[in-house]
């Protein structure tokens, strides 16, 4: 049983690169938690996010790991060492909410989940997008049953790589991202917060290129070896029976293709990006003639980023499971990398074995810590 916080969740980041701005505009203003410190490897990130930001610099990162006065670590590192940051982090008793994915290996994933309940410590993990009023939009038309019973669902992200525009995508390219473990887990942390657990997995892969060229900022031209599939395609079996086709790519020059689709019997819903806050959000029905964009909230916010975290400070005062849980982090990461063993095997299917709570954004799911 996790024990209830009862004040502001006081925070501590690690890892001040360009993201952990945004989650801090984002998270400054909140009456549910205060972030007091930060710390990088690279101290002059440190110094220039604690100036900017008026936090607390801390000396290293394990002085900060160790620090009696912060609750919950906050790791916005790279994606090959969010398990050895959230790890500590879980040794030295504080809750952590982890960029995705939730670590870089199903192995160390596991081995964060089980860390965090034999310490009665909660972990949460972006993305936080299924949060946002367009999904949120989405899930309750799919809830109501304005398409009838769910069918299939169609999820594409395809673009031609992020050397186009980020200064240093070397990360991108490497284990443990590439475009399914990069933005996979917007796509199916939503679906599987709208569908429940997924129970089937195929897929198939390609790395056509083994090198990348920078295209943007002062390291433009310079070459980055490539170390996993940059296309990858999934068929997806969820539990309660719908069918999902996911695409991620990183080898797309252009493309019309709607970035989400769900279909019904009775109707389909033309669904934002999973990887956006907002709208617009279409829907046919079977009497209608052609989709019809459905009225939804303004955002409540500009960007997403730190909408989680908010959420994870907010369940630990009042003693309940975090929307943005660890469970389904740890279950989507078990369906991505099914999806790349079974493109490494030439397409061969996997089972999923059935979570032990029930993944869909409920309230009865959420609980009680």
């Amino acid at each position: 049983m996790t024990k209830v916080i009862p004040r502001p969740v006081r925070v501590g980041l690690v890892g001040c690169g360009n993201v952990s701005r945004q989650y801090l505009r984002n998270v400054l203003n909140s009456d549910e938690l205060t972030v007091i410190t930060c710390a990088d490897i690279n101290d002059a990130n440190a110094t220039a996010v604690a100036s900017e930001f008026g936090l607390r610099k801390a000396k290293t990162v394990d002085e900060l790991l160790n620090d009696p006065d912060v609750d919950l670590v906050l790791n916005l590192t790279l994606p090959t060492t969010h398990a050895d940051v959230t790890l500590r982090a879980l040794a030295a008793g504080k809750h952590v909410y982890t960029e995705k994915p939730l670590a870089a290996t199903l192995e160390n994933a596991k081995e964060i989940i089980e860390g965090a309940r034999q310490r009665g410590l909660q972990v949460g993990s972006a993305p936080d997008t299924f949060l946002g009023v367009g999904q949120r939009a989405c899930a309750e038309l799919v809830q109501s049953g304005v398409i009838g019973r769910p069918v299939s669902v169609n999820a594409f992200m395809m673009n031609a790589g992020p050397e186009r525009f980020h200064p240093n995508p070397d990360f991108l390219y490497r284990i443990g991202a590439g475009p399914l473990l990069d933005i996979g887990p917007y796509y199916l942390t939503t679906l599987v917060a709208m569908f429940g657990a997924i129970s089937r997995v195929g897929g198939l892969s390609a790395m056509p290129r083994t090198e990348r060229v920078v295209q943007v900022g002062e390291r433009a031209g310079a070459h980055i070896e490539v170390d996993t599939p940059t296309h990858v395609a999934g068929l997806l079996l969820f539990a309660n029976g719908v069918v999902c086709t996911l695409v991620t790519s990183f080898d797309v020059l252009g493309t019309r293709t709607p970035s989400m689709e769900i279909h019904g019997l009775e109707g389909s819903i033309l669904a934002p990006p999973a990887n956006s806050w907002a709208g617009p959000v279409l829907v046919k029905k079977n009497t209608d003639a052609d989709f019809v964009e459905v009225a939804i909230p303004e955002s409540e916010v500009e960007g997403f980023m730190g909408m989680g975290l908010i959420d994870m400070a907010a369940s630990l005062r009042a003693g309940r499971i975090p929307a943005a849980m660890g469970a389904r982090a740890l279950h989507v990461l078990e369906v991505m990398a099914a999806i790349l063993e079974s493109g490494a095997r030439g397409g061969a299917f996997t089972d999923i074995a059935s979570p032990d709570q029930d993944l869909s954004l409920t309230q009865k799911s959420r609980g009680t810590a």
